[in-house]
């Protein structure tokens, strides 16, 4: 028997927190911060604990970048004049904590973030609230990562120089 299809409605929080540099200087720090992974290496691993290893030493803040895309060089030469970078940020072992209870988590992993200048010039970082995404699966062992990824923004948050909204203050 065909599972019957489905719709979730679920509830999603939109951070958005200010940050002191210039936004050059913010994306320059963010992808320090955030490095690129490296797919080639971790795709030589031959065992999981040798990629969990990997991801501590390519990710220490908890974090890699799977995708940049500089939304301000994409919209050149349109009437749009803002700042703009958006990336996938995540770390695969991290998500696989998710994936092995329920394959369909990775349409949250990694996590889509948002760097990008106000009407202001200020610049800002976007990301929707990684508890509230994985949370809707209903799966305590999900959510609980959830909580955990909820830590991990928190600490990138205040490492690049912004306030970490209440809403993660007490996460894990």
């Amino acid at each position: 028997m065909t599972t019957p299809s489905s719709a979730l409605d679920h509830p999603v929080r939109r951070l958005v927190v200010s940050l002191p540099a210039p936004y050059d200087a913010a994306r320059e720090h963010y992808e320090t911060l955030v490095p690129e992974v490296d797919l080639a290496r971790f795709h030589q691993m031959a065992s999981w604990t040798a990629t969990l290893e990997l991801a501590e030493i390519n990710a220490p803040h908890g974090f890699m970048r799977y995708y940049r895309s500089d939304l301000t060089a994409v919209m050149a030469g349109s009437p749009s004049f803002w700042q703009a970078t958006q990336y996938l940020m995540g770390n695969h072992t991290i998500a696989e904590r998710m994936f092995r209870h329920d394959p369909a988590v990775m349409l949250h992993a990694p996590l889509r973030t948002l760097l990008y200048t106000d009407p202001d010039g200020d610049t800002r970082f976007a990301i929707d609230q990684p508890s509230l995404l994985f949370a809707s699966y209903h799966d305590p062992r999900i959510a609980d990562v959830g909580l955990e990824l909820d830590a991990l923004v928190a600490e990138l948050i205040a490492l690049l120089g912004g306030d970490v909204p209440r809403q993660l203050k007490g996460a894990r």
